[in-house]
């Protein structure tokens, strides 16, 4: 019977109309999907969740043919419990390669699941490994045991660490003035466009089928289920929220549970918290940011330096500007000096009404900004620890940590950084910040970095940010040895590094990337050991799952960066890509892999960097890339149609070391393509027909 949701349709109040559909939801759920226990009978089947109930009689018939034996000791009970144990081990050995083989299929798109997986098979485990808290926590030297003590003094720490960081930060300076000084207020104003039935289905069936229930206990994958049937009201629901510019405040409640990180496990510290939202905020949340990421792009809003929580940006094309930028300088015979910004809790320090303030700056004014300033505040969240829970506290500043649209208001509020200074670059993704400034007089240039490091400090004080002096670096780039050099923030000299990681990657002042590459090496040797652990339980088709969820990311992320060096350089990776492709063909150690790649249909490391550094080059080439990075591309100017019409200019430069950026290696080998695939105008057919001339080369080798 279809339910009435009428009740819900007449209410004009957000809160009332979310509860009541709340209570109707919760109500058929309860009803319908009844919590059931069960007892486990058979204890071994923890363990060997393969072994089924026929197989289980078999073993008890194995072990009364074995006592048959040994009572008789004939030769005929002899080979009638060989035979049957050899059948059984051989049928045991088969379900569970095929156990196996069923659930990683299943969890290929989830890495949880696949190291949980994974750890049943290496480890003969299935429980999930260091989950379990300490008997004890410590508190200001007290010690606690209580579990109700333990849930509400994680949540005292989790709520309050944002506050105490803000009431430490100088607050001399007005907000206000420093806000308008740096951007100019946009003249247009958002307007939320009514929500539609169809779009909310939408959004719902592109979310992630997580199983993480919030505290009202539901998950995605039941919202997900039953989404075509509650459509309706969540609909109404969404349109009343944005005509009041309110926020429903069930919606605002977060459960919390802390994840151990690192370092003594009796210590608050050294656990973050991972907070759950309600699946119906995530919704509405969705719903807000669409528009409001029209809205930013229509009006350009956030700086050219921003990649953090964008469309069609991304860290590698982050990493990319920064590189070319490096490199631009040293070619040019400058001093290059990067500054890697450490900011502490930089989400939970986030000031309210100074990004109140801003937005309304930037045009998100009228029932928008009320809708964004009820989002934000009156928010609760609460600690649980198995089943123990903690009492709800007040969340004064900072954005919803594990919200949808948190991140964007964060960028939001960071954006104006990037008009602190004339004389520094920016390159910014979320709380990872990087500066860097070149001059041709290194003295001058530490003078200038100097001052304008004080206007920075300055506008972290005055928005609230506390910059972890302590973690933050100075390293020159170059390839030359120079007296040691000093920089100071706050009479407090900043750490001179010679390598840094920086969004994932591993930086050093030469730009040789060896650190990274040796950092490479180590985590997949470690990934191929598991490989090697696997190969004799799953079948090639589940190794070849692993290898692309567990190895290929290492290899290909921002590989079109670090990828372009020295050949010799990049040789231990394409021996460990072997030694994995010769693992997941279940070949020996010895064996030619030309037409392993084939079978496979995987490129080799050296044709993979080619592979994802001509699809940026295809990016660049249909104006595609950021306009800070498009325009490092010179398209070849001329009124006719030549041969290498559709060709980029090649740049004159000086150094090795500039050889080897996108902008050249790039373009030489966006050059050399034939025209079938510069003519291509479809980036996913571009990518096949790339692929496929790769791959033909391996044919040649063959021969």
């Amino acid at each position: 019977m279809e339910q009435n949701w009428n009740i819900v349709y007449e209410e004009d109040d957000i809160d009332k109309a979310y509860n009541e559909f709340l209570n109707i939801f919760t109500a058929l759920y309860d009803k319908n999907c009844p919590v059931k226990q069960y007892r486990n009978k058979h204890s071994s089947q923890t363990n060997s969740p393969w072994i089924t109930k026929g197989l289980l009689n078999a073993c008890k018939k194995k072990n009364t043919l074995y006592r048959h034996f040994i009572k008789y000791r004939t030769q005929e009970a002899e080979n009638k419990y060989k035979k049957y144990k050899n059948k059984l081990i051989s049928i045991m050995r088969r379900c569970k390669k095929e156990y196996y083989n069923k659930i990683l299929e299943m969890n290929k798109n989830n890495m949880k699941g696949l190291w949980n997986i994974l750890n049943g098979i290496i480890r003969n485990d299935t429980k999930n490994i260091n989950k379990s808290y300490p008997d004890y926590f410590v508190d200001n030297d007290k010690i606690i045991k209580n579990k109700e003590d333990v849930v509400n003094g994680f949540n005292n720490f989790f709520v309050n660490v944002g506050p105490n960081l803000a009431k430490i930060i100088n607050d001399s300076e007005t907000t206000a003035g420093v806000v308008e000084d740096l951007w100019d207020r946009n003249p247009s104003s958002i307007f939320l466009r009514e929500v539609e039935r169809n779009e909310i289905v939408d959004i719902v069936r592109k979310c992630k089928n997580k199983s993480s229930v919030d505290w009202n206990n539901i998950d995605m994958s039941l919202v997900k289920k039953v989404i075509e049937e509650i459509s309706e009201p969540l609909t109404h629901i969404a349109n009343l929220s944005f005509q009041l510019g309110k926020f429903p405040a069930k919606m605002k409640v977060a459960k919390v549970i802390p994840l151990y990180k690192s370092g003594d496990k009796h210590l608050f510290t050294n656990y973050r918290p991972v907070s759950i939202l309600p699946q119906f905020s995530k919704i509405l949340e969705k719903l807000f940011t669409e528009r409001l990421d029209n809205f930013i792009e229509t009006h350009k809003l956030l700086d050219e330096s921003q990649y953090g929580f964008r469309t069609n940006r991304s860290t590698s094309l982050a990493l990319m500007e920064l590189i070319e930028e490096i490199t631009n300088s040293i070619d040019t015979k400058k001093y290059v000096l990067g500054i890697f910004i450490d900011l502490k809790k930089a989400f939970d320090t986030i000031n309210h009404n100074i990004l109140i303030h801003k937005l309304e700056r930037y045009g998100i004014r009228g029932v928008g900004l009320n809708w964004v300033s009820s989002f934000l505040r009156s928010r609760k969240q609460f600690v649980e620890i198995g089943d123990q829970k903690s009492v709800c506290m007040d969340i004064t500043c900072g954005v919803p940590q594990g919200s949808v649209l948190g991140p964007k208001l964060f960028i939001m509020y960071i954006n104006d950084i990037c008009r602190v200074s004339n004389i520094l670059k920016f390159i910014l993704f979320a709380d990872d910040t990087n500066i860097f400034c070149s001059g041709d007089n290194l003295q001058q240039l530490l003078n200038a970095i100097a001052n304008e490091m004080i206007k920075l400090k300055r506008w972290f004080d005055v928005n609230k940010l506390s910059l972890n002096i302590a973690k933050t670096k100075i390293m020159l780039f170059g390839n030359y040895i120079k007296p040691e050099i000093e920089l100071k923030i706050n009479n407090i000299s900043i750490e001179r590094v010679y390598e840094n990681k920086f969004l994932g990657v591993i930086l050093d002042h030469k730009i040789s990337w060896k650190p990274h590459i040796k950092h490479i090496e180590a985590k997949l040797a470690k990934t191929i050991a598991i490989l090697n652990k696997t190969r004799y339980i799953l079948n090639n088709k589940s190794l070849y799952i692993l290898y692309n969820t567990l190895i290929v990311p290492y290899l290909s992320y921002c590989v079109e960066i670090w990828g372009n060096t020295y050949k010799t350089n990049l040789q231990s990776l394409c021996t460990l890509q072997k030694r994995a492709i010769r693992i997941i063909n279940n070949v020996g150690y010895l064996e030619h892999t030309n037409s392993l790649f084939l079978k496979s249909y995987i490129l080799k490391f050296i044709d993979l960097v080619k592979f994802k550094t001509v699809q940026v080059m295809f990016k660049a080439r249909n104006n595609l890339l950021p306009g800070n990075i498009q325009k490092m591309f010179m398209e070849r100017q001329g009124g006719y149609k030549l041969r290498d019409e559709l060709n980029f200019k090649k740049l004159n430069i000086r150094t090795t070391l500039k050889s080897m950026c996108i902008t050249i290696c790039g373009v030489r080998l966006w050059n050399k393509l034939e025209q079938v695939l510069k003519y291509c105008t479809n980036f996913k057919q571009f990518k096949k027909l790339y692929k496929i001339e790769l791959l033909k080369g391996y044919e040649v080798e063959q021969e």
